[in-house]
């Protein structure tokens, strides 16, 4: 492998720190005429429900276990085509159940009998009112299945005031380094492929001759 002179690579890539910079900046332009084009925007909001004992003044263990052991369950029914069907009924939705069943996403926080129900739409009036609709309805399912009434929201959805997939300050770093990895790669690849004798200083190292004189470039004064 041919050994890379630092400094004459060094003085290359100097010579060419417009080319980068111009590199750089096409990049980040594209990057975000395909992110303003092509990425749509998504809003998310989130409702909280708890599960609860339905006589607070005397909650046992076994009512603590009973609820962590249903939050399972109670995040799949949230989900099932018996609720959503009527979420989608009340509010006038134009989605199937599968397209609904993707906005919707469960978590549950450990040691807790919290349940966190989140939706995502490009709409953020609508995904703020597609988590309440679904809260409300699931809790009333609740009522009618198990014949319980321990479920309770605690935090209904507000409507987000800005897209969670968008985030313009990170994009454009990213944008950045690509751009400085891209333009630097083809910098330094032109470099090793390029025989053109470029100082004297290698003629002497790759010829092992003396150079005994340097004819100056001359430019043209106007």
């Amino acid at each position: 492998m041919e050994e890379i002179n630092l400094n004459e690579l060094f003085q290359y890539f100097k010579s060419k720190v417009v080319w980068i910079l111009l590199s750089v900046i096409v990049v980040i332009v594209v990057g975000n005429v395909y992110t303003v084009i092509k990425r749509v925007p998504l809003y998310s909001s989130t409702a909280t429900i708890l599960l609860v004992t339905e006589n607070q003044t005397a909650v046992s263990q076994g009512d603590v276990v009973l609820n962590e052991s249903l939050i399972d369950t109670y995040s799949e029914l949230i989900k099932s085509r018996r609720v959503l069907d009527k979420v989608s009924k009340e509010l006038e939705l134009d989605y199937s159940f599968s397209d609904l069943c993707k906005m919707i996403t469960i978590s549950k926080k450990e040691g807790t009998q919290i349940i966190n129900l989140n939706v995502s739409n490009e709409d953020a009036k609508l995904a703020k009112e597609i988590t309440n609709a679904t809260a409300e309805i699931f809790a009333g399912e609740v009522r009618k299945i198990y014949k319980l009434d321990n479920v309770e929201i605690i935090d209904e959805a507000v409507q987000s005031s800005r897209p969670y997939n968008l985030t313009f300050v990170k994009d454009n770093v990213i944008y950045l380094l690509a751009g400085m990895v891209l333009s630097c790669s083809v910098i330094f690849i032109l470099y090793y492929f390029d025989t053109t004798i470029k100082s004297a200083d290698t003629i002497e190292d790759k010829l092992g001759l003396a150079v005994i004189g340097i004819v100056p470039e001359e430019r043209m004064n106007d």
